[in-house]
């Protein structure tokens, strides 16, 4: 199995309790247009000797971005004097910290930032730094997030419970009318609630949303505990050495929300826009089209033409290539995204994409509105016969 064909079945396959859930589905259809995807992209790194994982570019970046968050919580925590200085080395904290999660982490956590597993381990360990589980991540993203994309019920990215609707086969909420006003605010508290409550939530229950997974053990046990401590410290602890309570709390406040922002609406522009599907089983336990459509079906890019955010959201403007390609390094994306759409055309398959992020977001506000509704239905994906090559 060659390295790109195998990235699907390796989210998966790296973990030693796969087979914890019991209710995954099946895909089924014709494979043809995904063979020849594959074929086309692994002809890409041969046509340009470019490695898809440990390319000098990720390691460069890595150190800038940790590099900028240990200057910007330094500069936080012992130089900040006035509250100005503290808004402002807040604010770069939370941008690096989101950085960490975009380029670093979540390379790390698919298996994409190296060849070698350790090296993986470790860069995605960087998210329990930082304040999150490396652990539930892989679990809710990885594995129940990207092989049952916007599939209500599998996908457990899109359940908000009853804060919020995604799906058209979610429960309505009367308060729901309203979820295009407040979600935007409870956005900026996405970071707080790993942080508090979700992570902890998640390891006792044994639960993620809807889906069950393995509780941490033995080694991810210990990473889930000491990840959480020296995270507090350093986010609490350490700083109410040198500042009051209040400073303190408001900082962690700002810094929390700057980043929750940043991280929940590159996902939302991803999957909650009126370009996404969200199909639904066609019996129980069966997906009826393949799983490379499905991908392509329920995701959209955005500011694909926009350099500095690619480099910003680590690729995730590229989210097409990113769920189709999952093990290949996210700087390679701008490149093989010409491959993909260019065989998505060629085969009559949906390829979304926003041009900008403003449009982006402008898609999912109306999504968001139009599924306040509770009449909100979605609209029928149509898609037109493979050309039998």
């Amino acid at each position: 199995m060659s390295p790109v064909s195998s990235d699907r079945t390796a989210e998966a396959v790296r973990t030693p309790h796969a087979a914890a859930s019991t209710d995954r589905l099946k895909f089924n259809g014709d494979n043809t247009f995904q063979r020849e995807l594959r074929r086309r992209v692994e002809a890409h790194f041969k046509q340009t000797g470019q490695k898809q994982r440990d390319g000098a570019h990720i390691y460069l970046k890595t150190a800038l971005i940790l590099a900028s968050f240990v200057a910007s919580y330094v500069l936080l925590v012992f130089v900040a004097a006035t509250w100005w200085q503290g808004v402002l080395f807040s604010i770069a904290l939370g941008v690096a910290t989101a950085q960490i999660g975009f380029n670093i982490m979540h390379d790390a956590g698919h298996q994409a930032f190296s060849e070698h597993r350790r090296v993986n381990k470790w860069m995605a360990m960087t998210l329990d730094l930082v304040g999150g589980s490396s652990y539930v991540w892989h679990w809710k993203h990885a594995h129940f997030h990207h092989t049952n994309t916007n599939i209500d019920g599998y996908d457990s990215d899109i359940n908000l419970g009853a804060l919020a609707r995604f799906a058209p086969q979610q429960k309505h909420y009367w308060h729901h009318r309203w979820q295009h006003i407040y979600l935007w605010v409870l956005y900026g508290l996405t970071v707080v609630s790993w942080h508090l409550h979700d992570d902890f939530r998640d390891v006792i229950m044994g639960t993620i949303g809807k889906r069950r997974f393995p509780r941490p053990k033995g080694k991810d046990l210990a990473v889930f505990v000491i990840g959480k401590l020296v995270f507090f410290t350093l986010a609490l602890g350490l700083p109410l050495i040198f500042h009051s309570v209040s400073a303190v709390l408001l900082c962690y406040g700002l810094v929390a929300v700057v980043a929750g922002l940043q991280l929940a609406l590159v996902f939302q522009l991803a999957h909650a826009v009126e370009e996404a599907a969200f199909p639904e089983p066609s019996e129980p336990g069966h997906m009826n089209t393949p799983w490379a459509i499905h991908q392509l079906q329920t995701t959209a890019n955005f500011s694909r033409d926009n350099r500095l955010v690619t480099w910003l959201v680590g690729g995730l403007n590229f989210q097409v290539e990113h769920h189709l390609f999952p093990r290949i390094c996210h700087v390679h994306y701008p490149a093989i995204a010409k491959v993909v759409e260019a065989t998505c055309r060629e085969y009559g398959v949906p390829y979304h994409a926003n041009a900008s992020f403003g449009a982006g977001l402008a898609s999912h506000y109306r999504w968001l509105k139009r599924m306040g509704q509770p009449d909100a239905l979605a609209a029928p994906v149509v898609l037109e016969p493979l050309p039998q090559n």
